[in-house]
């Protein structure tokens, strides 16, 4: 036994380097998101808690927003709260806790509002009261009302649409949008939220610096405005195809036409195919538009759903509307509006219950005329009065048409895309870069010239020239000379915005009835 033992082999050492191969492999961790790191660093797992109240909205939605939001605080409260203490994990989950109510109200107040009078008839309103303003400003220059010429445009602006969040020359007053932000959060936050005051005064701060300081100055540059428009009129044009060389180009002597069977045979088969194709096209046509009549036909718009109460009565009106202010001068917008609408003071139904039609196709085309002062040309004008007797007759058709299109382009993946061209404009690199510079002088006017000498392709090239004349360099750069001046830009910005917020929030608007109260108290 003991021979046996001692001429047995020895066993091979095993190495320390070798690997056992019977364990597989851990799967590897997904790397930690920065909303996760800042925002949820107690959760256990990757997944991030709803931000929405709607079961549908997609997952992309919800991840853009959660990395908005630790972008903003990460560049705009991490900085300086990290100097003040750095063991406080819970200050910044608690901002977010904030913001996470704020989302979810005004989720639930866009979901619930009726946006198609904001979209279809007061921002055209707006639109076209900035244009008649600004060129009845400009039609003052150099006359007794400009005070001798010692006034410039954007004052005689001012005069006509006098705004307190506004100074004469275009400055924004900060107080203005913070009380409209408090207000806004007061209406958002529960009492308790509410209450905390550092966390609604950082959401506060944190809104008021990037609307006044990185959105407005921005979008009211005459430069970035035509940049806009001409991007969104051409996204192509730095596009340019490239030519081959002349010197490998073949000359082919061209050939005699000769009628044989083999070209009338081409032709004829070209043009079945060709009016096949047309024949299809104006299938898929009517289909689809069938398939749109009846699916506008079944839908409700908002605040049109069928109540039991019976519709408010339709009375005469004997009085001119009171204004909510008071002119400022003779020549002021707000007495020019109400002094044009003192004829239609009448309304004689024969139902009382009948209700008024919206007309949301009106204000676009008045709109339009307006900016491509289409009344001064025969042809434009005629096209124009057509298309507003075709809209007429349409009325009820297009009351129930627009309100759909608009709530089927307004969807989830368009409110992404919107928080995506944010997040890249505002943090580039993960953090907010510097302000790039303006385009010199020189790139400003070849911005405005090209966008001058546009033309659309193809057939609607008659169409163009027809509506905007045969000189249409002159009658676009007409056009465009109302959004040349910044200051009149941010009069136009901020109505905009307040309509917007009083179509969120109509409770922090004055009521006609009230100010009708006060005036007679008086």
């Amino acid at each position: 036994m003991a021979t046996s033992s001692r001429h047995r082999s020895p066993q091979p050492a095993q190495s320390i380097n070798s690997v056992d191969t019977s364990t597989p492999p851990k799967p590897r961790q997904p790397p930690v998101t920065l909303a996760k790191r800042l925002l949820f660093p107690a959760l256990p797992t990757n997944d991030l808690p709803p931000l929405l109240k709607t079961a549908t909205v997609p997952p992309e939605l919800t991840a853009e927003l959660y990395d908005f939001i630790a972008l903003a605080l990460r560049a705009f409260v991490n900085p300086w709260w990290t100097k003040i203490t750095r063991y406080d994990k819970d200050f910044l989950p608690e901002i977010t806790a904030v913001s996470t109510v704020v989302l979810q109200s005004l989720e639930s107040r866009v979901l619930a509002a009726d946006l198609s009078p904001l979209v279809f008839q007061d921002l055209p309103a707006i639109i076209t009261q900035h244009y008649q303003d600004y060129r009845n400003a400009a039609s003052k220059r150099s006359t007794s009302y400009a005070g001798g010429g010692a006034l410039n445009t954007a004052h005689l602006f001012h005069q006509l649409q006098p705004h307190m969040a506004l100074a004469a020359d275009g400055r924004l007053e900060p107080e203005y949008f913070r009380q409209v932000i408090d207000h806004v959060l007061k209406s958002c936050l529960p009492a308790a939220n509410y209450d905390a005051e550092a966390e609604r005064y950082i959401v506060r701060e944190v809104v008021l610096k990037v609307l006044l300081q990185d959105v407005i100055p921005k979008i009211i540059q005459p430069w970035f405005i035509q940049k806009v428009i001409l991007d969104l009129l051409d996204p192509s044009e730095d596009f340019v195809p490239l030519k081959a060389p002349e010197s490998t180009l073949t000359t082919v002597p061209p050939s005699s036409p000769s009628f044989s069977f083999h070209n009338i045979a081409v032709f004829f088969l070209s043009a079945v195919q060709s009016l096949s194709g047309f024949c299809l096209v104006l299938i898929n046509t009517y289909k689809q538009a069938v398939s749109t009549i009846k699916l506008v036909n079944k839908s409700t718009p908002k605040g049109r759903s069928p109540s039991p109460s019976p519709p408010i009565p339709v009375v005469e009106l004997t009085m001119p509307p009171t204004p909510l202010t008071p002119p400022i001068s003779t020549t002021s917008s707000t007495s020019s509006i109400h002094s044009s609408i003192n004829p239609i003071q009448t309304i004689i139904t024969a139902d009382p219950f009948i209700s008024r039609p919206d007309n949301y196709a009106l204000g676009p085309l008045l709109m339009f005329n307006e900016i491509f002062c289409t009344r001064e040309r025969l042809a434009s004008n005629m096209i124009t009065t057509t298309m507003t007797l075709l809209t007429t007759l349409l009325m009820k058709f297009l009351d129930r048409l627009l309100p759909y299109t608009l709530d089927n382009n307004l969807s989830p993946q368009f409110v992404t895309n919107i928080v995506r061209i944010a997040k890249r404009t505002l943090f580039p690199n993960g953090y907010p870069a510097p302000a790039p510079p303006d385009p010199t002088p020189e790139e400003q006017a070849i911005i405005r010239a090209r966008l001058v000498s546009w033309k659309p392709k193809g057939s609607l090239v008659h169409m163009f020239q027809l509506v905007l004349g045969r000189d249409h360099p002159a009658t676009l750069a007409a056009a465009l000379d109302p959004l040349t001046n910044a200051a009149c830009n941010a009069h136009l910005v901020v109505l905009i915005l307040d309509r917007v917020i009083l179509a969120l929030f109509p409770e922090l608007g004055v009521h006609s009835e009230d100010t009708t109260s006060d005036d007679v108290s008086q």
